[in-house]
């Protein structure tokens, strides 16, 4: 094992060998016990670190300035426990009215519109040069 490669296992995994991958703990131990001033420093510095580290304590804030600073912001509520009795209803009739219109929309745009023949699928006859439009009248119909 190098130097730096014990240098950056302690950076890793702190200053306790144990805490090591189970590969690397006997080169690690035999580096150590070979005298290497570079790995013992390393090792030092992250016992330092881990000590800092197991040290800290967070702060914890009063319950009475807790509470202070919450009645002391604005409308003393939030924006969601005010409305949270209607939004959500609210919310549900607003999704179902969308699906209700995306629906019809859908359904709307599936209707094939009323075309002639010619303007789908032009036949071999048509020329293009004049359109024929059949009509049928009610008293053309009764002869």
């Amino acid at each position: 094992m190098t130097p730096e490669r014990f240098a950056y296992l302690a950076d890793a995994y702190g200053a306790d060998l144990r805490r090591w991958p189970d590969a690397e703990q006997a080169p690690a131990q035999a580096l150590l016990r070979s005298g290497n001033v570079h790995a013992r420093e390393t090792l030092q510095q992250a016992r330092w670190l881990d000590s800092q580290l197991d040290s800290y304590q967070p702060l914890v804030a009063d319950a009475a300035l807790v509470r202070q600073i919450r009645r002391s912001a604005v409308g003393g509520e939030s924006f969601w426990s005010r409305y949270a009795g209607w939004l959500s209803p609210a919310g549900l009739v607003g999704v179902g009215i969308a699906g209700v219109v995306t629906g019809m929309l859908v359904a709307s745009m599936s209707v094939p519109l009323p075309m002639r023949s010619s303007d789908v699928l032009p036949s071999v006859f048509d020329q293009g040069d004049a359109e024929v439009v059949f009509t049928v009248n009610a008293e053309e119909a009764e002869q």
